[in-house]
């Protein structure tokens, strides 16, 4: 599915990666655990290609995409989730959804909608309220679900669940169980390590901009020790 070798990106001249590697299958979920500032967003920008790569390769269903724009990818199957949501307040919930069909001129997008709002039902009971409107757990379905109008075979999912109250997690989390039941590959940044060992196969520790160890939940479980290592807690 997806193959990233030696990646390497810098912002403004500043080194921010540094030989990340990573690989994905269809059905699984990786999740980056790093510290705040380790490079794990830019990881994921770069993917998406909203930020340019100095080096290396990024191979998806064996097609290089390094040099690809972010329409380009997401005409491939690739719908990235922020972390600060990004929706536009003057448009509904339902109009912010399709932002991604209007921009790259996907087609048969009333089907896909259609298949988000059975995903995520809560989406169209509020689709026509505008975005100013929608609470902050809300706000993050409906991001999620505009990744799911483009990204059909990989997810970019950034912190997901920060700062919403537990059964809205339990929600999200949920919709990504679904995800992986029905083949998607999904890359998952999430501060809240509990989650990631839930949600993931397995989780890549990033630190000062590289992908220094991996570990399964298993492992994890047994040597905690890794996640003092590297988050300190």
């Amino acid at each position: 599915m997806l193959v990233v070798n030696t990646l390497d990106v810098d912002i403004n001249g500043t080194p921010i990666l540094r030989d990340i590697g990573l690989e994905i299958k269809a059905g699984e979920i990786v999740g980056l655990i790093g510290r705040n500032g380790a490079g794990k967003t830019t990881f994921l920008r770069s993917l998406m290609g909203l930020l340019p790569i100095r080096g290396g390769k990024l191979i998806f269903e064996g097609y290089g995409i390094e040099s690809l724009p972010g329409y380009r990818r997401a005409h491939m199957g690739i719908g990235y989730m922020p972390e600060d949501r990004r929706l536009v307040p003057e448009m509904t919930a339902e109009e912010n959804i399709l932002v991604p069909v209007w921009s790259t001129n996907i087609q048969g997008h009333e089907d896909r909608l259609a298949w988000i709002y059975k995903i995520i039902p809560e989406c169209k009971v509020f689709r026509s309220m505008a975005a100013t409107s929608l609470s902050g757990g809300q706000q993050k379905l409906v991001a999620l679900a505009r990744a799911l109008m483009v990204g059909q075979r990989l997810l970019l999912l950034d912190e997901p669940t920060e700062g919403l109250q537990p059964s809205m997690i339990d929600l999200i989390i949920e919709v990504i169980f679904k995800m992986k039941a029905e083949g998607f590959a999904i890359v998952l940044v999430e501060q809240r390590v509990d989650t990631v060992l839930s949600l993931a196969n397995r989780a890549i520790f990033i630190e000062n901009g590289k992908s220094v160890d991996s570990a399964t939940p298993t492992e994890l479980a047994l040597a905690p020790e890794k996640i003092t290592k590297y988050l300190g807690v």
